[in-house]
């Protein structure tokens, strides 16, 4: 009885020991998740006005001509930038993205892939299946600043006017609230555009020097970085959300292990008194 009781006695101080790493993690993400946030709110408006700037000039010429509108004929190779975490204890925020990349791919009609991995746990994912890594250089996601996604976005603009692939696609986490964050991807090249859709020649009001075309495709690489550093945000605002979720659950897990375990030690606790007594009444009864 009485190791019993020092079993239940260490037991509960090691859930005490956890419960307060998993209290200081959700506390750090909180605090995380507050300022991821406020840089969403400050980048959406850049993205919004540039992407309205591109589809004005899109729209402006019914004849609009462009690398980066111009779908190809044949799909023979796919780019993913995909973005998760550098840690995990987030939940399934890591997990869910992979998924939502295997179930991509799998619609790729056995087109080659290649991908930009962002994030530790994005760089694994990548070199477990042995796909082919175009760059390294944003192993830690939390470091990727914006003037990385600049350089990124160059290289993918670059890359893909070569013909190094045939579309590109950027794989995030979106960030609808604290409690709700899901998955999404998001066609980035070609840059989806109905000509359908465009307008009279005579309907545009702006004039572009030195041509429409040349300033649609000088604003491409700004157009690609916004939405990168947007995804990137999204997703690091999600994560930290995530791990704020899980570590409130697990603290919580906590208090009712350490409310299980405290119950029963004083159960035993108790069985073990009463057995003490019961043997000093039956001795005295002997006498």
């Amino acid at each position: 009885m009485g190791a019993s009781m020092k079993e239940i006695k260490n037991r509960i101080k090691s859930v005490q020991s956890t419960r307060q790493i998993t209290k200081a993690m959700e506390l750090v993400a909180s605090s995380k998740v507050r300022r991821a946030r406020e840089r969403i709110e400050r980048t959406e408006p850049f993205f919004n006005i540039l992407y309205e700037t591109m589809t004005g000039i899109a729209y402006g010429k019914r004849d609009f001509k462009s690398p980066f509108v111009e779908p190809r004929e044949e799909i023979k190779k796919v780019c993913y930038v995909i973005i998760a975490g550098d840690r995990g204890l987030a939940g399934g925020y890591n997990s869910n993205v992979m998924k939502l990349v295997e179930r991509h791919i799998a619609q790729q009609n056995g087109a080659e892939i290649c991908t930009v991995p962002v994030g530790k746990k994005a760089m694994e994912y990548c070199k477990r299946r042995n796909m082919e890594i175009l760059t390294e250089a944003y192993t830690i996601a939390e470091d990727t600043s914006i003037g990385n996604c600049h350089t990124a976005a160059h290289f993918l603009a670059h890359e893909f006017v070569k013909g190094s692939f045939d579309k590109l696609y950027i794989v995030y986490t979106n960030f609808a609230s604290m409690l709700t964050q899901y998955a999404t991807v998001m066609q980035v090249l070609p840059v989806p555009y109905e000509k359908s859709e465009a307008k009279n020649e005579s309907g545009a009001m702006t004039l572009y020097e030195p041509g429409p075309e040349s300033v649609f495709n000088a604003i491409v690489p700004e157009y690609i970085a916004g939405i990168f550093y947007g995804a990137l945000c999204q997703s690091y605002a999600s994560e930290q959300a995530a791990r704020r979720t899980a570590m409130d659950s697990a603290s919580k897990n906590a208090d009712d292990m350490i409310e299980d375990l405290s119950l029963k030690y004083n159960r035993a606790r108790q069985g073990a008194i009463t057995q003490e007594i019961t043997e000093i009444v039956a001795g005295a009864e002997g006498e």
